[in-house]
């Protein structure tokens, strides 16, 4: 049984950063089992259906503008897996889930799996996120899901528990996280030790901090994948934390 991680992924720049984000991310490749697989929900594939990529080589998506050029010239080469995407399909009936040939692996993927396999040679997947559908519903597809775990597949989730760029500081001056934001993110380890999952997935009812921490879902609703792939007794920590620009959380939750 392979764990379940949910990453904290933050700024693209931590593709190519040293830093601690980045080791942490680094040690959990050298800590878990190989996986055969990754299955990986990503933030930045919202669209309004659920998809999977079928490609025997997705391609490198450089999705974000501004940034160094020598961002733009990292390449992940790692292979797909179109058989284990037919094996998604069937675990979801009757859902129907989309088969995807243009898409491939975005930064929230590979900014994050160039630190924990480097050497991109694990097969990986990505399955969209349903813009149109509710947090409960991304919740099942994660319980839908978790079979995979024993076959040798990491189920990923990549995004932020919290997101609000409005409010980022991007001069890289702010030290300190607004008390917002620590306030939430406090509640949320809180509620997913406690087991209280129900309460993480109506994040929206949890008053004025949820508001600001999750000004929009695409990046808190990979996390409802980890959290439903996740076993009844199973441990959780997290192996990587902190807060970029006082409102981006790089907190990450395992389960194993």
């Amino acid at each position: 049984m392979l764990p379940t991680i949910f990453f904290g992924h933050g700024n693209p720049m931590n593709a190519i950063s040293s830093n601690v984000y980045a080791d942490g991310w680094r040690r959990i490749g050298q800590e878990i089992p190989r996986p055969r697989a990754i299955l990986c929900i990503s933030a930045h594939w919202f669209v309004p259906e659920t998809g999977i990529t079928v490609s025997p080589a997705p391609r490198t998506i450089h999705d974000f503008w501004g940034f160094p050029e020598e961002l733009y010239q990292v390449e992940y080469p790692a292979p797909g897996d179109p058989e284990l995407a037919q094996e998604v399909q069937k675990l979801l009936l009757p859902l129907n889930v989309v088969p995807d040939i243009s898409w491939g692996l975005d930064h929230g993927t590979w900014s994050v799996l160039r630190h924990v396999y480097p050497e991109a040679d694990v097969p990986v997947l990505q399955l969209s996120l349903d813009s149109t559908r509710p947090a409960a519903f991304h919740y099942e597809l994660g319980r839908k899901l978790a079979p995979l775990r024993g076959e040798g597949i990491l189920i990923a989730g990549s995004g932020n528990v919290i997101h609000n760029l409005r409010t980022y500081d991007w001069s890289g001056k702010r030290r300190d996280p607004y008390d917002w934001a620590v306030r939430f993110e406090n509640r949320i380890r809180e509620l997913i030790l406690a087991g209280d999952i129900q309460q993480v997935v109506d994040y929206q009812s949890l008053g004025p901090d949820a508001a600001l921490s999750v000004p929009t879902p695409e990046h808190f609703l990979p996390l409802l994948y980890v959290l439903g792939s996740a076993q009844p007794g199973e441990s959780i920590r997290f192996p990587v934390e902190g807060m970029e620009g006082g409102s981006i959380s790089m907190l990450s939750v395992q389960v194993e």
